[in-house]
């Protein structure tokens, strides 16, 4: 309390003491609620008695703090620096199938997203986590709360779409692509929104508070643990993520925002599967499991203790390779669009896919989709047949139908059908 009040002091005004005009002491005055103590001296309090109140009652008023000796001590705050480090994704040891699904959807997010299944403690959640350095910048329209695209009609709020077609200026930004984490234990209003009812009607005003999927939108969604999340909040996930937009509805007023995000979902198979017509809207499934080799095993122990006792400094020795798949990245999603697959291979997946009984066309539409930005993450403008067989087993494998008596790994059986097609 003396560094906020300075040199600040009480004075005691006469009446307190009917007997004497002097001022009397003041014992040590404790400031509620931060328990902050300090003893009080003359200047810029002022003591009032009050009725009915024994004598020794004293009243504060008209507290001065000096904001700017508190600003000189603590000083400028630098996000950056205290920023929560994170593990680099260049350090990830192993389980390649996971981080290849991850970068594809990073390049097209039309992909639908990826479903990560797996043991405990393979680091699943932390591959995840790790991707936030290498997500790209976008142009953002500033003090938009759903990251409103400036330039694309189907990613502006409605707000910002009002400006633009009355020919404003809009202000922008750019920033990177964020990622938000979804808690289990999150409700339906926290995820979708919610409107305040009571102004909408009494002003009638749409009172609107986004929720988490509109902070998502142009980014990562990821939900831990997906599997134990309320079926509900799940399908409300990923008809966003399908539509591209989010609708909240209540008593008759209804308001819509865009909502096209990555979707990331993560679990343990031990813990239960989502339901099948779920899982299939995920665009890619990715399996991790728990690495056997004891030399690769060591390694992930040493690289986790060295990150656990300097951050810092083992994030440092990965810059230069974390800078070059950030630029790998930003290239493969220019080249994208230009990026061409021949009829003869489109032909191809869509018999293997025909012949593994795929329901749907989605396994179809998401494999083409995986090979092009495959090929473009390794700098091709043509996709070739190793491209479709790398990414084939992930957009097909949870699309199978189960066979209860069946213990070959689905992923094997897309693979088999896969070189009796193409052979």
């Amino acid at each position: 309390m003396a560094s906020l009040l300075g040199t600040s002091s009480i004075r005691a005004s006469p009446s307190l003491s009917s007997s004497s005009s002097s001022t009397p002491s003041i014992s040590p005055i404790c400031f509620r609620p931060g328990r902050i103590c300090g003893r009080a001296s003359n200047a810029g309090i002022q003591i009032r008695p009050k009725k009915n109140r024994s004598r020794h009652h004293v009243s504060v008023m008209n507290v001065a703090t000096e904001i700017n000796s508190t600003e000189q001590q603590v000083g400028k705050f630098d996000s950056k620096k205290s920023a929560r480090p994170v593990y680099p994704f260049a350090a990830i040891v192993g389980q390649d199938e996971m981080k290849l699904c991850l970068l594809l959807n990073v390049i097209d997010p039309k992909i639908g997203g990826v479903m990560i299944m797996g043991d405990r403690g393979t680091g699943k959640s932390t591959t995840v986590r790790s991707l936030v350095d290498l997500l790209p910048e976008i142009t953002v329209v500033a003090g938009d709360p759903y990251n409103s695209d400036p330039l694309d009609p189907e990613f502006m709020g409605v707000e910002v779409r009002e400006r633009v077609e009355r020919g404003e200026q809009v202000p922008v930004i750019a920033t990177k692509i964020n990622m938000v984490d979804l808690p289990l234990g999150a409700t339906e209003d926290r995820v979708c929104g919610t409107i305040d009812i009571e102004k909408a009607l009494t002003e009638g005003v749409k009172a609107f508070e986004p929720g988490l999927l509109a902070k998502a939108n142009r980014g990562i969604l990821y939900v831990d643990e997906v599997n134990l999340l309320d079926d509900h909040l799940v399908d409300v996930l990923l008809d966003s993520a399908a539509s591209g937009w989010n609708t909240v509805e209540r008593e008759g007023i209804s308001i819509s925002h865009p909502a096209r995000f990555i979707l990331i979902g993560s679990g343990n198979p031990e813990e239960g599967e989502l339901r099948p017509q779920l899982l299939d809207r995920f665009g890619m499934h990715a399996q991790v499991g728990t690495v056997r080799d004891a030399e690769l095993r060591v390694k992930i122990v040493e690289e986790r203790a060295r990150f656990d006792s300097d951050p810092k400094e083992f994030r440092d020795t990965y810059e230069t390779e974390q800078e070059k798949l950030q630029d790998q990245i930003s290239n493969a999603r220019s080249c994208l669009s230009s990026v061409q697959i021949d009829r003869e291979l489109k032909v191809k997946i869509s018999k293997v896919c025909s012949e593994l009984n795929v329901d749907g066309l989605r396994g179809d539409i998401v494999t083409n989709r995986a090979a092009k930005a495959l090929a473009a993450l390794k700098g091709k403008d043509r996709v070739t047949a190793d491209d479709v067989a790398t990414v084939i087993p992930n957009c097909l494998r949870h699309r199978l139908r189960k066979d209860p008596l069946e213990s070959i790994d689905s992923g094997v059986l897309v693979s088999e059908k896969f070189a009796e097609v193409f052979s």
